[in-house]
C-alpha cells in the first residue's frame, strides 16, 4: 500500500540566488534571435559604408599603411599560407569533416537516407551561404585597396571579404557538430573555430587585400549565417521533423 508523501519526501525550497532550469528547447530557440542580431548589424555596417560611398574610413588607411611597411619576408610567406585556408578545397573539407561528425553521433541504427543528409547539409550550407555572400558583393560593389599594395593576388569586389565568411562558417560548423557529438569539448572547439576564422580574417588585411570593415562584415555575416544553420540544419540526435521535449525526450513537431 503505498504510503502519502511526508514532508521529509518533498523537495525543499529552492535557495534565492539558484538558478530556474533551463528547458531543453529554449537554446535552440535563441538561435534565430543570435542570428537575427548578427544579420542587422551586418546591415547597419553595411549602411555605413555605403553612407561614405564605400571609401575607406581614415583608420582603415591607416591599417593598410602600417602592413606595407610591416611585412618581410618570412611574415608574408607565413600570412599567405594562412589566407589561403579560407579558400579552394579546405573550407570544404572541414565542412564534410563536420558532416562526418555528425553521422557518427547519429544513434544506431543509423538510416542511409539521413546519414547522407547529416553528412552533406553543412556542406550545402556553406554552398548556399557562399551564394548569398557573392551576390551581396556584386550589390554593394566596394573597391578593395589599391592594387600597388597587394602581397597575393585577389579578385572581384572587396565587402564582404569572402575568405573570412569563408572560414568563419566551415570551422562555425565544424565546431558546432564537434560540441553536438563531444559536448565536454565544446569550449575547445570554440575557440579554435574563432581562432581559425580570426587568423584568416586578419591576413587578409595584412596581406593588403581587404579593408578591415571588410573582414569584420564577412565575420558578422558569417555569424549571422551561422546561427541560422545551427537552428535548421538537422541534428544527429532527433528524428526528422521532432523537436527537442522536456526531459530531453522528442515529440514531433506541432
Amino acid at each position: 500500500m503505498n504510503r502519502p508523501p511526508t514532508s521529509s519526501d518533498r523537495p525543499g525550497p529552492r535557495p534565492a540566488n539558484a538558478r530556474p532550469p533551463v528547458h531543453p528547447a529554449a537554446r535552440p530557440r535563441r538561435r534565430p534571435v543570435a542570428a537575427a542580431v548578427a544579420l542587422l548589424l551586418f546591415a547597419a555596417l553595411a549602411a555605413l559604408l555605403a553612407d561614405r560611398g564605400w571609401a575607406p574610413y581614415g583608420f582603415e588607411r591607416a591599417a593598410d599603411d602600417w602592413s606595407a611597411a610591416h611585412r618581410p619576408a618570412a611574415a608574408r610567406t607565413a600570412a599567405v599560407v594562412v589566407t589561403s585556408l579560407g579558400s579552394a578545397v579546405v573550407p570544404y573539407l572541414l565542412t564534410l569533416a563536420a558532416g562526418a561528425l555528425a553521422v557518427r553521433a547519429l544513434p544506431a541504427p543509423r538510416p542511409r537516407r539521413r546519414a547522407t543528409l547529416l553528412l552533406l547539409a553543412p556542406l550545402l550550407w556553406l554552398a548556399l551561404g557562399q551564394l548569398v555572400r557573392l551576390g551581396l558583393m556584386q550589390v554593394f560593389a566596394r573597391p578593395r585597396p589599391p592594387r600597388a599594395g597587394w602581397a597575393t593576388a585577389a579578385s572581384g569586389f572587396s565587402f564582404p571579404s569572402g575568405h573570412s565568411f569563408t572560414a568563419a562558417v566551415c570551422a562555425g560548423l565544424l565546431g558546432l557538430a564537434v560540441a553536438r557529438a563531444r559536448p565536454a569539448a565544446a569550449g575547445a572547439a570554440l575557440a579554435g573555430a574563432v581562432g581559425f576564422a580570426v587568423a584568416v580574417g586578419l591576413s587578409r588585411v595584412y596581406l593588403a587585400v581587404h579593408w578591415p570593415l571588410d573582414v569584420l562584415g564577412g565575420w558578422l555575416l558569417a555569424a549571422g549565417w551561422l546561427a541560422l544553420g545551427a537552428a535548421v540544419l538537422p541534428r544527429p540526435g532527433l528524428p526528422d521533423g521532432a523537436a527537442p521535449a522536456p526531459g530531453g525526450r522528442t515529440s514531433p513537431d506541432g
